[in-house]
């Protein structure tokens, strides 16, 4: 008797805090009522249901949990589709223990089915046999080569993303024009540029070739060095990997034949002999046994028959930089000389930073491969000491971002390109793709310039990859969601170069919860199956973190050469894990590598 009368106590004790938390949940939708109603009626429940989950992850529930666990009651860990369904489930559970009924006093029915449907509308419908689509990036080639764009279709891409930072609007449209000629059914995503901070231009190097064997450890040559020459305004045919050198004689390039011997003399003054071996009307094969460099100007002799190497591109330079050495960082994008070690200067590609810039702030190179923190500030520069590098230093090229994690950079997410780029998004896209937002105020930019080009029907997805977008992220998706086809990409290399790579598990996997209490659709992205897409052969690491994106409604592949079989392995992948789980939720199909005989 003396345990019922206890249990009781510890039951109406937990009903009382239960309670408490749900007036708390209550409470939270009444103060954001007017915030609430304004998002579009697809997203109200939604919205008041974020609400809840902001108001009750506002506390540590950790003590209450291990409480409701110990008498066999929902911990409340998976009550992110229905945060007032759960509280009440538990409550009417602790009633009936108590022979004491609770009344429901809210409606509280889950978003399940209401995040499919938002996905739906976003992101298209699902494919037959996977819950989570796979959204590919074009590579520019898909402009002009339909047969590639088909060719991840038949390998199962979902979407396509265009990225508005490459290229521009002709090349765009006949990306969407393929991707719609494989496909009517698949939307085309494309991803404004947004404020990307990059390093300044860097002094080119010299207009030089290398054309090298292989050796083997003796010094054997295993396979001959092979370059291929090309006339005047001839293209390499698709997929050739040989070095390439123009010359400037195409009538000189069509009368080689087979066994020709070509000699020169290299920028080292060496002299050189390579052997004709293959030969078209606008291209001619040379092998040879020996390393050769060739440079813009230099002259190739076949007998008394002479022509000269074209403009070759510069050789692309870099810094190597080591931990401690400085960089200053400057406004001015004069072309840096290439340093070694010790100081190093580069541009920076949005003078609008140094305004904001402070010494202790940090500073993040090349995707995090270089990090540093302000020690100076000026006007127009600033000198970062490198507190990270790898121990025998890296490469710093031109164009390589720049991160800025501590500065608030006086600069909005949708700069004036995006603007005019915006024009020809709203007549290409299903959906636009906004980059580092940090604020409500920046998506009410975005959708006012839509509204104004009357795309008011246009999908909009915001892309986290800052850590002030992630500290304002409920307060974006109240903004958002008064379109009705939202969504959100986790892009999880810039975001994690911004909070430290330490931090981004724990980031991301916020953002999945707070898009699952708003019954928002989320784009999982950045690095998955890199290494499949480049190489044609993934690593265990990333076919693990590849799965993990399944929780998500979509996940995105960037670009390589190996990218159908970067879709058919995420597919196959998908297909599987898709029997096993949905968001936190694990899945109790039946086990059939297990089973025993008998």
């Amino acid at each position: 008797m003396e345990q019922l009368i206890a249990r009781a106590e510890r039951l109406r004790a937990l009903r009382a805090d239960v309670r408490e938390l749900r007036d708390a949940a209550l409470a939270a939708e009444e103060r954001d009522r007017q915030r609430i109603d304004a998002v579009d009626p697809v997203h109200r429940a939604g919205a008041a249901n974020l609400v809840h989950y902001l108001a009750l992850r506002s506390r540590d529930l950790r003590p209450l949990q291990e409480r409701l666990t110990a008498e066999g009651l929902s911990s409340l860990g998976r009550m992110e589709a229905g945060v007032l369904r759960n509280l009440e489930a538990v409550l009417r559970t602790i009633g009936d223990a108590l022979g004491e009924p609770e009344e429901d006093i809210a409606d509280g029915g889950g978003l399940e089915l209401q995040l499919a449907a938002n996905a739906a509308a976003l992101l298209g419908g699902l494919p037959d046999d996977r819950t989570t689509r796979i959204m590919v990036t074009l590579p520019s080639t898909a402009a002009d080569d339909p047969r590639q764009v088909a060719s991840f279709v038949t390998a199962g891409m979902d979407l396509a993303r265009v990225n508005c930072a490459h290229d521009g609007p002709a090349a765009w449209v006949r990306m969407a024009a393929n991707v719609r000629l494989a496909d009517a059914s698949i939307p085309v995503a494309m991803d404004l540029a947004g404020p990307k901070l990059r390093t300044g231009p860097i002094a080119a190097g010299p207009r030089v070739v290398r054309v090298k064997p292989e050796r083997d450890q003796l010094g054997r040559v295993e396979a001959p060095a092979r370059v291929r020459l090309l006339g005047p305004g001839a293209t390499p045919p698709p997929g050739a990997a040989l070095p390439v050198v123009p010359v400037t004689d195409g009538g000189w390039l069509r009368r080689r034949a087979p066994g020709d011997i070509v000699r020169f003399s290299d920028t080292r003054g060496r002299s050189r002999r390579l052997r004709v071996e293959e030969c078209d009307d606008d291209s001619v094969v040379l092998r040879g046994d020996r390393t050769s460099y060739l440079a813009t100007g230099m002259v190739l002799a076949v007998e008394d028959a002479r022509t000269s190497v074209g403009v070759l591109p510069a050789v692309v330079q870099a810094h190597r930089v080591h931990p401690g050495d400085t960089i200053t960082l400057t406004a001015d994008l004069t072309p840096a000389e290439p340093t070694s070690g010790g100081h190093h200067r580069v541009g920076c590609t949005l003078p609008e930073a140094f305004a904001t810039l402070e010494p202790g702030h940090r500073v993040a190179f090349d995707d995090g491969a270089i990090a540093g923190v302000v020690r100076e500030v000026g006007e127009r520069s600033a000198e970062v000491e490198v507190v990270r590098a790898p121990p025998g230093g890296t490469k710093l090229r031109a164009e390589k971002g720049i991160n800025l994690p501590d500065t608030d950079l006086p600069v909005s997410a949708l700069t004036v390109d995006d603007r005019e780029a915006l024009d020809s998004v709203v007549e290409i896209a299903d959906i636009v793709q906004l980059s580092f937002v940090r604020s409500e105020t920046e998506v009410r930019e975005l959708t006012d310039e839509l509204d104004a080009r009357g795309a008011d029907d246009l999908g909009v997805v915001v892309k986290i990859e800052t850590t002030q977008g992630f500290a304002d992220l409920p307060d974006i998706f109240l903004e958002l969601m008064r379109r009705p086809k939202v969504g959100v990409m986790i892009a999880r290399g810039d975001l994690g170069v911004e909070a430290g790579f330490e931090r981004l598990a724990e980031l991301q996997e916020e953002v999945l919860w707070l898009c699952q209490a708003a019954a928002v659709p989320v784009i999982w992205a950045t690095e998955v199956l890199d290494t499949l897409a480049d190489t044609g052969v993934p690593t265990r690491a990333e076919v693990t973190d590849a799965a993990a994106g399944d929780r998500a409604e979509c996940v995105m592949l960037n670009k390589g050469p190996y990218i159908p079989e970067a879709i058919r392995t995420l597919d196959d992948i998908f297909s599987r894990m898709g029997g096993h789980l949905d968001k936190k939720r694990p899945l109790l199909r039946r086990l059939r590598s297990f089973q025993r005989e008998g």
